[in-house]
C-alpha cells in the first residue's frame, strides 16, 4: 500500500522561469546572463541558496524539461535535494567557486555494509579515494557506479565531474527525470525521489525542503 506521502500533492515551483534563455543539449549555458537576474538575487537572498547553486539548479531543471518535457521537474526539488545532501556543497565547511567547483572534495561515508549498505569499489578510488568500498561524492552525492551510468557535462567544459555543481545538478535532474516520470503528479515525483535513496524519511525531508524553498521564493516574470 502507498505511504501516505504518496497520495500527498508533489512539491510545486511557482517560479516559471520564463526568461531563462533557449538551451541546447548537451551543456548548459550558467552564465548571470541566462537566468532572469532579479528573480536569482531575490530568490537566493529570500531561500538562503548560495546563487552559484541556484543558478546551477534553475538551469539543469530548464534544460531536463527541454529534453524530457513531460518530466517538469521544479528547481525547488533539485534545491532540496543539494540542501539534504551537501547544503549546496558547503559540507566540511566548503563552497562553491564561481566556476561552480567544490573548493573541497565532498565524500560520503564508506559504504562498507557497516551503517550503510555494503558497494564494494566500482572505480577503482578515482573519484572517491577508497579503492576498497564506494563512497558518494559531490554536492549531490552521486556514488562512482551511478554517477558512470548517470553523469552529465552541465557546463560544456567536455568533462562530466561530479565535484561541479553545473554537472551534478544536471545529472540529478535528468535521473530523476528518466523512465517518463512526471514530477507533477505524486507518484512520480515520489518514484523519482525514492530513486534517488530508499528511504521514507528522505522522501519527507526533501519534500519539506521543497515546499519551502517554492513558498520563499518569488514568482519569475
Amino acid at each position: 500500500m502507498p505511504a501516505f506521502w504518496d497520495q500527498s500533492p508533489p512539491p510545486q515551483s511557482g517560479a516559471k522561469l520564463s526568461t531563462l534563455s533557449s538551451i541546447s543539449a548537451p551543456a548548459l549555458d550558467v552564465t548571470e546572463g541566462s537566468i532572469d537576474a532579479e528573480w536569482l538575487a531575490r530568490s537566493a537572498a529570500q531561500t538562503g541558496i548560495p546563487a552559484r547553486a541556484l543558478r546551477a539548479y534553475a538551469a539543469a531543471a530548464e534544460l531536463a524539461n527541454t529534453t524530457a518535457p513531460t518530466c517538469r521537474i521544479g528547481w525547488n526539488t533539485l534545491a532540496a535535494i543539494g540542501f539534504v545532501e551537501s547544503a549546496h556543497g558547503s559540507h566540511g565547511g566548503g563552497s562553491l567557486t564561481a566556476a561552480g567547483q567544490a573548493s573541497q572534495p565532498i565524500v560520503g561515508p564508506s559504504l562498507n555494509g557497516d551503517r550503510f549498505a555494503a558497494i564494494p569499489d566500482t572505480d577503482a578510488g578515482v573519484l572517491d579515494g577508497d579503492a576498497l568500498w564506494d563512497h558518494a561524492v559531490g554536492p549531490m552525492q552521486f556514488i562512482p557506479s551511478t554517477w558512470q551510468m548517470a553523469g552529465r557535462d552541465g557546463n560544456g567544459d567536455g568533462v562530466a565531474d561530479p565535484l561541479n555543481i553545473d554537472d551534478a545538478a544536471l545529472s540529478a535532474a535528468s535521473y530523476l527525470c528518466a523512465g517518463g516520470r512526471d514530477l507533477t503528479t505524486a507518484r512520480g515525483w515520489t518514484d523519482a525521489v525514492l530513486a534517488y535513496n530508499q528511504s521514507d524519511t528522505y522522501v519527507r525531508q526533501v519534500r519539506d525542503q521543497a515546499t519551502a524553498y517554492d513558498a520563499q521564493s518569488p514568482t519569475a516574470g
